[in-house]
């Protein structure tokens, strides 16, 4: 599970949630959950943020109230939530960045994933050094924290950010920065550039990329893990997932359709509704209606990468990749 840190920081508070015993307690969740840094949130309100060597100065989208976040708070915010999974604080870099720009981000997005590494020493949280050997635990927690690379569309720049961050030593590397309004080109060559440079025996992330195509083509190239709105954005928007391809539950051939949404599908949606009623809740507004679309577009998504995960050990990858490639065009 994906916890939003700028979103739970500024409701109800990592203070509330701490004194919960954290996010397993608060949400009586028994799943691996992550955290992100709050970066990225933040780095988007462009016009209600400044950006300073310690850290980032905002104003809360929520009630205009003033906060500071660098690299000491996201780590504190996030042991407060309690993540299985960290992330470092970084710059996300925009589309577009001069060459400059970029070369400042990446050198500010090194600088806070060092001092968040320290923070997590200092604290004695457990943590791989440079040598991948865990250092001496003096906290119960078992938190992990992965560093987040830069860069922009720059290579050379990609390089060197991954190289920095695997000198500072980290559970697992992210590749962030991508999907932020680059073409679909420059953004696949940044994945399959940078994916076969990162350490084979740490886990590979792929920062914000859900669409089902792009992340077939990365985790072609190495990646292991990614995050992305797509899956409740889109059923919010009544655009369903199905083992035919997509579809648009509000289209008026479905009005009287009582046949499930997807036959091969085991979701509480599927086995419970027809089309038609799906439809009709969508076109009422109900707030049923994003529920039911929502456990079903996460319920294939889950059941895509387990058959993926199956794809992979039966060494039958490059046949799934091109039956879902030709089901989503």
């Amino acid at each position: 599970i994906f916890c939003n840190t700028y979103l739970l920081y500024l409701s109800p508070g990592n203070n509330t949630i701490a004194s919960i015993e954290g996010l397993y307690k608060f949400m009586h969740m028994n799943k691996p959950i992550l955290t992100d840094s709050g970066g990225f949130q933040v780095f988007s309100l462009s016009a209600l943020r400044s950006i300073a060597e310690n850290g980032v100065h905002f104003r809360s989208h929520l009630d205009g109230s003033m906060h500071f976040i660098g690299p000491d708070m996201a780590m504190e915010i996030q042991s407060d939530l309690g993540s299985d999974i960290c992330m470092t604080f970084d710059e996300c870099t925009p589309y577009p960045a001069s060459y400059d720009y970029a070369v400042k981000s990446l050198e500010l997005t090194t600088k806070w994933a060092r001092r968040c590494k320290e923070w997590m020493q200092d604290t004695g949280y457990r943590i791989q050094d440079k040598n991948h050997e865990s250092c001496i635990v003096h906290h119960a927690s078992t938190q992990s924290l992965f560093g987040i690379l830069q860069g922009g569309i720059y290579k050379d720049l990609r390089k060197r950010s991954l190289e920095e961050l695997v000198e500072i030593g980290f559970d697992g590397y992210a590749t962030g920065g991508l999907s932020v309004g680059e073409p679909k080109e420059e953004m696949h060559e940044i994945i399959n550039f940078i994916a076969p440079l990162m350490p084979e025996d740490k886990p590979r992330y792929l920062m914000g990329i859900g669409d089902l195509k792009d992340m077939l083509a990365a985790v072609e190239a190495g990646f292991d893990m990614f995050d992305c709105v797509i899956p409740t954005r889109n059923a919010r928007n009544g655009t369903l997932f199905t083992s035919s391809g997509r579809i648009s539950i509000k289209r008026t051939e479905y009005k009287a359709d009582n046949s499930p949404l997807d036959e091969n599908c085991g979701c509480y949606a599927c086995r419970n509704f027809s089309k038609a009623y799906l439809r009709h809740l969508f076109l009422a507004k109900e707030i049923l209606s994003m529920r039911l679309n929502t456990i079903h577009n996460l319920y294939f998504y889950i059941d895509f990468f387990r058959k993926m995960r199956d794809a992979i050990k039966g060494k039958k990858f490059r046949e799934f990749r091109e039956k879902w490639e030709t089901l989503l065009q």
